[in-house]
């Protein structure tokens, strides 16, 4: 089988969710010993993970290009990937044009237009409604996840809401959340009494986490530091810019350390994670990553949706500002309470995010679709309308600027 994934970024494992998520799909196909080549419009970065490692071939591709058609009719490849509706809208029709046989994918991350419509209500001061998503951006990742053959979704919650709201079928669309390895034994994890302060970490270049940092600066953290006079609050991510350099008080015991090395470590040497997260989509690496070793978390609703299903979650959530910063205070010095969270974290981690159940479902689903993609395409009408010629503006807007671009060289 060959696999072509097409990047809106390069994968940065370290630097962000969506990164680690990438990884976890190129290692299952690679554990298949399929044929993988991985190419991106983006510019490559310092914290790029080395594809070279697992056999993959990383190439560079434009937009609004000829040479694409030329690429992709060359490679011919069983499985297209868009990495985020960006890359389907660039780059899907040229896929369907000179590639037809290939199976087309989306993998969203999360749903982008959920997140904004939440961002926009919050600015608003009001309540997200499902309308909300009836926006252009909305409109825009709805149509590119019709047109495409399936649709991976991490979130539970969503993968519902395309069903329900947006009448994808569910013959397209697939919940996979994160694949991980086996946990560890909570025993041989870091103690209470060897981790110290508190932790946040997220890519600062993604909205919900700059805005999280400024929630724990202003009102969250001067609750806490007043009753944990020596305890600190240490704010990791990629990319922090001069704004959030600026928090940074020592005095105040409020820390922004930026890029972490290694994001596993200075979270398995932290006694609690906290993320207030007030708007956002899909599922939640750093809370992920906090279970993994064994670092309880205080969230809000959204920080935890479709993360824990039935079970109880790995600390407190609540989306109430002095609750919060109370239950962090109270978990932070309850040695009992923390221990049953801590195994509470590692409850989900093997209930719900296990990579040996996970990956054959997808690889399955996968080979399944290769096989009767010309009867799904016949039978999804609203596909068939969408990649309609008379709707295809991002086509024709395309070979419009690659005209352009020529004039202006000759």
């Amino acid at each position: 089988m060959h696999l072509l994934v097409i990047g809106y970024v390069w994968p940065e494992p370290n630097s962000s969710a969506a990164g680690s998520r990438m990884m976890q799909l190129l290692n299952c196909f690679h554990k298949e010993q399929w044929q993988i080549s991985f190419a991106s419009p983006a510019q490559q970065t310092e914290h790029m993970a080395d594809l070279s490692l697992l056999g993959i071939e990383a190439e560079h591709i434009e937009l609004n290009s000829a040479s694409f058609d030329h690429y992709i009719a060359h490679k011919k490849p069983d499985i297209v990937i868009f990495d985020r509706f960006m890359m389907e809208e660039q780059f899907g029709w040229r896929v369907e044009k000179f590639s037809p046989d290939s199976l087309r994918i989306l993998n969203t991350e999360d749903l982008h237009s959920l997140r904004q419509a939440r961002h926009n209500a919050l600015k608003q001061n009001r309540d997200f409604a499902v309308e909300d998503l009836y926006s252009d951006h909305g409109i825009r990742e709805i149509a590119a996840i019709h047109r495409c053959d399936l649709t991976l979704m991490i979130s539970e919650v969503e993968a519902k809401l395309l069903v329900d709201e947006f009448h994808v079928p569910e013959t397209h669309v697939l919940h996979l959340p994160f694949m991980l390895p086996e946990p560890q034994n909570t025993d041989k994890l870091l103690s209470f009494e060897d981790r110290q302060h508190f932790i946040s970490i997220g890519n600062f270049r993604h909205a919900p986490n700059w805005d999280a940092v400024l929630q724990l600066k202003t009102e969250i953290w001067p609750k806490i530091r007043k009753r944990l006079p020596k305890a600190e609050m240490h704010i990791y991510g990629a990319y922090p810019p001069p704004k959030a350099t600026q928090l940074h008080n020592a005095k105040e015991g409020f820390l922004v350390k930026g890029w972490a090395e290694d994001a596993q470590a200075v979270m398995q040497q932290s006694r609690l994670c906290l993320a207030p997260l007030r708007f956002g989509a899909g599922i939640k690496g750093k809370l992920v990553e906090a279970m993994q070793v064994g670092t309880p978390s205080i969230t809000t609703s959204i920080g935890a949706e479709s993360m824990h299903g039935a079970f109880p979650w790995n600390g407190v959530i609540t989306d109430d500002i002095e609750t919060f910063a109370d239950a962090a205070a109270s978990l932070y010095e309850d040695k009992e309470s923390w221990l049953l969270m801590q195994k509470n974290g590692n409850k989900i981690l093997q209930t719900r995010y296990q990579a040996e159940e996970w990956e054959p479902k997808l690889i399955n689903r996968l080979k399944l679709h290769v096989q009767l993609k010309d009867s799904l395409r016949k039978k999804h009408f609203l596909g068939l309308m969408l990649r309609h010629h008379s709707l295809k503006s991002t086509q024709y807007m395309s070979q419009w600027i690659e005209l352009k671009n020529k004039n202006e060289e000759g």
